[in-house]
């Protein structure tokens, strides 16, 4: 019953996106024009601070990035112009991506559905800071965009929610609702991530976070196997940790030994830096 219902919620829920009914998460109009014009190499700082400080609240939220611990240089910064100077074109358009991530996490849902959102963004924030700590600690991914592939990891749930609101049935029973997001999840994204045009790690990332046995031959460490040790970490840092699992045999998850990752020594090493990686969440709650 559940399977039937699952499918038949997706066959729906797909054809009403293929026919415009619902529409996908888009980003937003600042955070597109900013990453056209990062694209771009004949793009300067100057170019890149009027863009930007187009947006005051994007202003602001950059600046405070730019001086967090995680890029604070030896003074402290307060123009958009000097942040991107500082930061470089690459650094300041995955910024910019990450933090618009939470305006999508910012929809009007009723209060069910909205408390279920609210801790699906909150779960992308461990397992973002997560990813980062763990591209810098192996040194083998970009650290920010593996913070972009933690953020987004889940953006398929978005759509979902909004999209439950029309199965009262659904609504009723939590645990028909936990599968279906469960299930349906990385497709929906993958969808999203596509119609955004994103690299293909990042797509890959979002469509196949949920493989626990994603060991593709030939292929080297990318940002799925980041994203997919994160989220099985981030047990360990999200109290309120919104999806249960069984437990893990860490060993034998092949994105840890991709990594070159110890389970036991990374374990120990993220909950070390558990006052590091809030730190990293705070950036990006507002």
């Amino acid at each position: 019953m559940d399977a039937n219902f699952i499918e038949e919620f997706w066959q729906d829920l797909s054809e009403d996106i293929r026919k415009n009914r619902i529409a996908l998460p888009s980003l937003p109009e600042i955070t597109l024009k900013t990453r056209k014009l990062l694209d771009n190499q004949n793009t300067n700082a100057n170019m890149v601070a009027r863009a930007i400080s187009a947006d005051a609240v994007l202003t602001t939220r950059l600046i405070r990035v730019a001086n967090s611990p995680l890029y604070r240089g030896s003074s402290h910064i307060d123009d958009v112009r000097t942040a991107v100077t500082r930061l470089g074109n690459l650094t300041v358009r995955h910024i910019v991506t990450n933090l618009a991530m939470q305006t999508l996490y910012q929809c009007s849902l009723p209060p069910q559905i909205r408390k279920l959102l609210v801790e699906s963004w909150e779960h992308s924030l461990v397992v973002a800071s997560i990813a980062y700590f763990l591209a810098r600690k192996t040194g083998l991914l970009n650290p920010d965009e593996a913070m972009l592939a933690g953020l987004i990891h889940d953006i398929g749930t978005l759509p979902i929610l909004e999209y439950a609101e029309l199965y009262p049935e659904l609504l009723k029973d939590d645990t028909l609702l936990h599968q279906v997001i469960m299930t349906l999840h990385p497709r929906v994204g993958e969808m999203i991530l596509r119609t955004w045009e994103f690299a293909p790690a990042l797509v890959s990332a979002v469509a196949d976070h949920e493989l626990k046995a994603y060991n593709p031959v030939g292929i080297t460490a990318n940002y799925t196997d980041l994203v997919i040790t994160a989220n099985l970490l981030s047990s360990l840092l999200n109290r309120r940790q919104h999806r249960p699992q069984p437990p893990v045999d860490w060993a034998n998850i092949p994105s840890f030994r991709r990594l070159n990752l110890m389970p036991e020594e990374t374990i120990a090493s993220i909950r070390e830096a558990r006052e590091e990686l809030v730190q990293i969440q705070q950036l990006f709650k507002g």
